[in-house]
């Protein structure tokens, strides 16, 4: 799902220094590649083997059997390019510019969210915390590295007519200014993999006012009247709980208990392609996506869901948007066969989601949906 941040409560990025020599990397693209760098680019990438063998990655294959010429550990690197692409997409960033941040993590770190560097340098993009990137916890985390890369390669002025590598070298600023050239072409076609996976991604061009809502206000489709479509609690705060609010007594004792399991997440931020198995912790993919937000909310309360929104929406029996009870699965973006998004409904007009990258666990009210569909899966 768009997937895509971490909204990690809310993401505090470190103030963005002057670009320039007070902003420069010094790579240790020289330390991480120099035993294993190609000599040549990789010119003969066979892009759709390349999609199916990602996929089989993001679909949970070990990667014991993945094969991707130029990726030795895809089981972790597809991963981190996904995180990379999902940053992209949620930040407007076209397609060229994430295909840039791929080339170049792929130099500075293969794709590895690294511990160790060049001096201080670390993650992904080996950034370096002396040099203003931020503090070395912040740089391990992808999405923040992904979002900083980015943050500086947006104002690089003219970077969409430079080269692949000129745009690398003018953020990274590294001792081997030419190597990021040899990874353009399976950036190129890891990008292309990755973003068919998420909705619009597979473009240039997003509404950005729909990109971050994920929904689009509608009036009625909940069926809830005045008053019942949340509307009465005002503006709510990303990550809070309503004043007010509390789980509605005819709520069963299964959907109470996943309602509550999935309100102590309020604040995390998503993370797409996240097991939401510890959310609060310092491992991004233990965050949780909208899909694994609902499965592991209802196995706390013993009940299994499979694990995407496109399998979550045949789940239980299909109920009409107006008679919802605390628990329902409500579905929308998309089509109603195929919906891209899903949330959980919790009484009194408010909906508990993991929305995209950028953006913490949150309630919303349910005006704000446009519903494709619901599920009682009790």
């Amino acid at each position: 799902m768009k997937a895509i941040a971490a909204g990690i409560g809310v993401v505090f990025l470190s103030p963005i220094l002057i670009a320039g020599t007070g902003m420069m990397l010094v790579s240790s693209a020289d330390a991480v590649q120099s035993s294993g760098s190609f000599s040549s680019c990789l010119t003969d990438i066979d892009t759709d083997k390349v999609a199916e063998q990602v996929t089989k990655i993001l679909d949970g294959a070990s990667g014991k059997n993945v094969h991707i010429e130029g990726l030795d550990l895809p089981a972790e690197q597809v991963p981190n390019a996904a995180t990379i692409v999902a940053a992209g997409l949620s930040l407007d960033v076209p397609k060229k510019g994430q295909i840039v941040a791929l080339a170049t993590a792929m130099q500075e770190s293969w794709l590895r969210n690294l511990n160790y560097g060049d001096r201080d340098s670390l993650g992904l993009f080996q950034q370096r915390p002396s040099q203003g990137w931020g503090s070395a916890q912040q740089i391990r985390d992808p999405v923040y590295a992904s979002e900083q890369f980015y943050k500086h390669l947006l104002k690089v002025d003219g970077w969409q007519q430079m080269t692949v590598t000129q745009a690398a070298q003018a953020v990274q600023k590294s001792g081997l200014p030419d190597a990021y050239a040899q990874w353009e072409n399976l950036a190129t076609a890891l990008q292309d993999a990755i973003a068919k996976t998420f909705p619009g991604g597979g473009s240039d061009a997003e509404d950005s006012q729909d990109a971050d809502q994920g929904k689009q206000p509608s009036t009625g489709t909940s069926g809830c009247a005045p008053g019942q479509d949340g509307s009465g609690f005002g503006r709510i705060p990303e990550g809070s709980v309503p004043k007010g609010y509390s789980i509605p007594k005819n709520a069963g004792p299964k959907a109470r208990k996943a309602i509550e399991w999935a309100m102590h997440q309020l604040g995390t931020l998503y993370q797409w392609g996240g097991s939401c198995t510890n959310a609060h912790g310092p491992d991004p993919m233990g965050r949780c996506d909208c899909s694994s937000l609902m499965q592991q909310a209802y196995a706390h309360a013993g009940v299994t869901l499979t694990r995407t929104t496109y399998t979550q929406v045949n789940e239980g029996k299909a109920v009409s948007p107006a008679q919802l009870e605390p628990g329902d699965l409500i579905f929308s973006r998309g089509t109603a066969a195929r919906p891209e998004h899903v949330g959980m409904y919790m009484g009194e007009g408010l909906v508990i989601e993991a929305p995209r990258t950028t953006k913490p666990v949150r309630i919303t009210p349910i005006r704000d949906w446009t519903i494709l569909g619901a599920r009682r899966v009790l």
